[in-house]
C-alpha cells in the first residue's frame, strides 16, 4: 500500500498523473481521497496502472467523475493476486467507508428464514443471523411479515411447536396452541416421536417445493378418515389442505419452471435509483423488497447493478441462479466471485422471453412503481424539513433528526429510545434503545433517565465519529419536555464540548392535547404553531413514532423479565428435574421459600443439589 506525499501537495489531475510512475499492470483495489484525507471513491481494477492512466485524462469523464477527479488529493493502493479478489475488497471497502463517489446500497439488513431444529421433536421458527444451530435452514424470506405468514399457516397444517426448548422441557399439561390446533402437544405426549417426525418430513418437504405431493397425501388420508367414518378427523385434514392452499396463494408468484433464483430488477429516474429483489425458492415466492441504493445524476444501469449485487450479496448467500433486468459490466467476473463464495456455481442471466423474463418484467415494474412513490414521498418529506427549519429558525433543512423519549412502569424495566428521521422519511435502522442502568435513579425519574441515554449517546458519537464525517451526528435533537428539561440536557451536552447541535423541547399545552404544543428552545421564548401547520403534524407524527418505539421497547424487555425462571440459572437443574420441582411445589417462588428438609423430598433431587437450590435462593435474598 502506498500513499502520495510532497511538499507542495498536488490535486486532480496532476495529483493522479504523479502516481503513474510508481504503479505496474498488478490487479487490485483503489482509493481515491480529498485534502482532509476523507474517501471519495473506492474502485478495483484489472490493470491498476491502465485504470489510474485514465483518470489522470483531462477530458472525457462524466460530470460526477470530473468532480471527483477534481477533488482528489492523495490516493492509495492494495494490489491482490486476481481481478476477482479486487471485486470483492472493492465492495467490502464500500460498505465500510461509505464514499461519497460510489453507489452505495444503504439498507443492508439480514433476511429471517425459516428454521427446523435437530431435535427428537423439532421445533419451527423464525431465524436471523448467522447459522450455528444444527438442523435445516429454509430461505430467505423478505421479510418479517413474509415469514410469520408462512409459519402461521405451517403451523395449522402440520401442527408442529415453536416453544423453546426450557418451555417444552417444563411443560406438564398443554398449552393454548394445542387447543386451538396450532401444535400437537409433543411435550405432554399427545402424539408419538414417530408420528411427530412425520408431520417434521411434510413441512420440509413442503418447504423443499413438493407441496403438491404433501396435498395429495392429505387428501388421501381425508378420503381414508371420511370412509372409515372418523369424520372428526377428516375435517381437521381438511382445514389442513385449505391452510396449505392459502399459503401458496398468499405467495401469488410461483414459477413452474424456476425451482430457485433471486430477480433482481433496477429502475433508474432522475438520478435515484430503486432495486427490486424477488425469492424464489423451492418453486415459491418468498417475498419481495425494494432498495434505494445512492446513487449519482449520471450512472448508467450497468454500474448501479453491479455494485448493488457486489454490495447485497457480501454478507448473504447468493441463488443459484440470479436473473437480472440489465446487463452488468463483468458478468464473468461476478459469477466467478459469486461462485467462490457460494463455494457452488451461481448463473446471471438477463432474460428475454419466457417464464424467467415474465419474472423480471413483474420486478421491474414493482421497481418502477416503488420510485415513483418514493419520490413523491421524499418531495412532501423535503417540503416538511424546509418548514421545520423555518419554524425552528435552523441554517438548513435537517438532515437527521434524532427524537428520544422513556418507558417504564412506576421505574421498573426502564429503557430509554431514540429514533431517526431525514429526508427519507424514517430512518429504521438507525433506531437504537438503551436498557436504562443508573442505580442511583429515583423510580420515574425521566430527566435521570434521559440524562443517562444522552450521556450514552454522546460519549458513542464522541468515540465513533469525532470528526462528524461520517453522517452519525444529528442535525436537531427533539427532547419530551418544556423549558426546564432543554435547559437541563444542554448542560449535559455542554460537559462533552457539543454546543452546536440544535435542540427542540416538545411540551404539551396547558390541557395536554394534541394540537396545542409549546415549543422551547435556548434563547427563544416558547412559540407554538397553528393548530394546521403540516410542520405540526410532522413534529406530531415524529414524537408518536418514538413513543411507539419506546413502549415496545419496553414491554419486549418486561415479558422477557416475566418469562424468565429462577430455576433456569441453577447449575444441575435440567428440564426433568425442573418439571419435577414445578409439579412439587406449584412455581417458581414456593421453591424459593422451600426448606431444605422438602427440597430433598422432590422425587429426582438429590441432597447435594437441594443444598444447592436453598443456597442459590438464601444467598441472593
Amino acid at each position: 500500500m502506498s500513499k502520495h506525499t510532497d511538499t507542495e501537495p498536488l490535486t486532480g489531475h496532476a495529483c493522479i498523473q504523479s502516481y503513474l510512475k510508481t504503479l505496474d499492470s498488478s490487479p487490485g483495489v483503489y482509493r481515491m481521497l480529498d485534502s482532509q484525507a476523507r474517501v471519495l471513491y473506492v474502485g478495483k481494477a484489472r490493470n491498476l496502472k491502465a485504470r489510474v492512466s485514465n483518470y489522470a485524462r483531462l477530458a472525457g469523464h462524466s460530470g460526477r467523475i470530473a468532480r471527483m477527479i477534481s477533488e482528489t488529493a492523495s490516493m492509495m493502493f492494495l494490489t491482490t493476486r486476481t481481478e476477482t479478489e479486487a471485486l470483492l475488497l472493492e465492495q467490502n471497502l464500500i460498505k465500510q467507508l461509505k464514499p461519497r463517489y460510489n453507489v452505495l446500497l444503504r439498507d443492508d439488513k439480514s433476511f429471517p428464514n425459516i428454521h427446523v431444529t435437530d431435535h427428537a421433536f423439532p421445533m419451527i421458527h423464525k431465524h436471523r443471523g448467522a447459522k450455528k444451530e444444527k438442523g435445516a435452514y429454509y430461505g430467505p424470506f423478505a421479510s418479517a411479515g413474509a415469514v410469520n405468514r408462512t409459519l402461521n399457516q405451517l403451523q395449522k397444517v402440520f401442527l408442529l411447536r415453536n416453544c423453546t426448548d426450557a418451555m417444552f422441557e417444563s411443560r406438564t399439561r398443554p398449552c393454548l396452541l394445542y387447543q386451538i390446533k396450532r401444535c400437537s402437544a409433543p411435550c405432554v405426549g399427545k402424539i408419538s416421536e414417530k408420528d411427530y417426525a412425520e408431520s417434521v418430513r411434510d413441512a420440509e418437504r413442503f418447504l423443499s417445493g413438493k407441496s403438491t405431493n404433501v396435498q395429495e397425501t392429505l387428501a388421501k388420508q381425508m378420503a381414508q378418515a371420511s370412509e372409515e367414518m372418523e369424520f372428526e378427523r377428516a375435517a381437521a385434514l381438511r382445514d389442513r389442505i385449505r391452510a396449505l392452499t392459502q399459503v401458496q396463494t398468499a405467495q401469488g408468484i410461483n414459477p413452474r419452471g424456476v425451482t430457485e433464483a433471486d430477480v433482481i430488477a433496477l429502475h433508474l429516474e432522475k438520478g435515484q435509483a430503486c432495486v427490486q429483489v424477488f425469492f424464489i425458492r423451492a418453486n415459491q415466492n418468498w417475498g419481495n423488497r425494494d432498495f434505494y441504493p445512492r446513487v449519482g445524476p449520471d450512472v448508467e444501469e450497468a454500474e448501479v447493478l453491479e455494485a448493488f449485487i457486489g454490495q447485497f450479496y457480501d454478507t448473504k448467500e447468493p441463488a443459484r441462479l440470479l436473473l437480472l433486468s440489465h446487463l452488468i459490466e463483468n458478468e464473468d467476473l461476478m459469477t466467478e466471485a459469486l461462485t467462490t463464495k457460494l463455494g457452488r456455481k451461481v448463473e446471471i442471466a438477463v432474460p428475454r422471453r419466457g417464464e424467467k423474463s415474465e419474472l423480471v418484467d413483474g420486478a421491474l415494474r414493482n421497481a418502477r412503481e416503488s420510485l415513483a412513490r418514493r419520490m413523491a414521498e421524499t418531495a412532501t418529506q423535503a417540503k416538511l424539513l424546509r418548514g421545520l427549519a423555518e419554524a425552528f429558525g435552523l441554517d438548513t433543512p435537517p438532515e437527521r433528526i434524532e427524537v428520544y423519549d422513556n418507558s417504564h412502569i412506576q421505574g421498573t424495566n426502564a429503557v430509554g429510545a431514540m429514533i431517526v428521521a431525514g429526508p427519507d422519511g424514517f430512518m429504521k435502522n438507525q433506531y437504537r434503545k438503551f436498557n436504562i442502568k443508573g442505580d442511583d435513579l429515583t423510580p420515574g425519574d425521566d430527566f435521570g433517565m434521559m440524562k443517562e441515554v444522552l450521556t450514552r449517546r454522546f460519549k458513542r458519537l464522541l468515540k465513533d465519529d469525532p470528526e462528524r464525517d461520517k453522517g452519525l451526528w444529528p442535525d436537531l435533537l427533539l427532547i419530551d419536555g418544556g423549558a426546564g428539561q432543554v435547559s437541563a440536557v444542554r448542560e449535559i451536552m455542554k460537559e462533552y464540548g457539543v454546543e452546536d447541535v440544535p435542540m427542540v423541547g416538545v411540551a404539551k399545552g396547558v390541557d395536554r392535547d394534541a394540537g396545542k404544543e409549546e415549543f422551547h428552545r435556548t434563547g427563544m421564548r416558547p412559540f407554538a404553531l397553528r393548530h394546521n401547520d403540516p410542520v405540526l403534524y410532522f413534529v406530531q407524527r415524529l414524537r408518536d413514532e418514538a413513543h411507539r418505539f419506546a413502549i415496545g421497547t419496553h414491554r419486549a424487555k418486561r415479558a422477557k423479565s416475566q418469562m424468565a425462571n429462577p430455576l433456569d440459572e441453577i447449575a444441575g437443574v435440567g428440564g426433568a428435574r425442573k418439571r419435577a420441582l414445578l409439579a412439587h411445589f406449584g412455581s417458581a417462588k414456593a421453591v424459593s421459600r422451600a426448606n431444605l428438609a422438602d427440597l430433598k423430598a422432590v422425587d429426582g433431587v438429590s441432597e447435594a443439589l437441594a443444598e444447592r437450590i436453598y443456597a442459590f435462593f438464601h444467598e441472593k435474598g
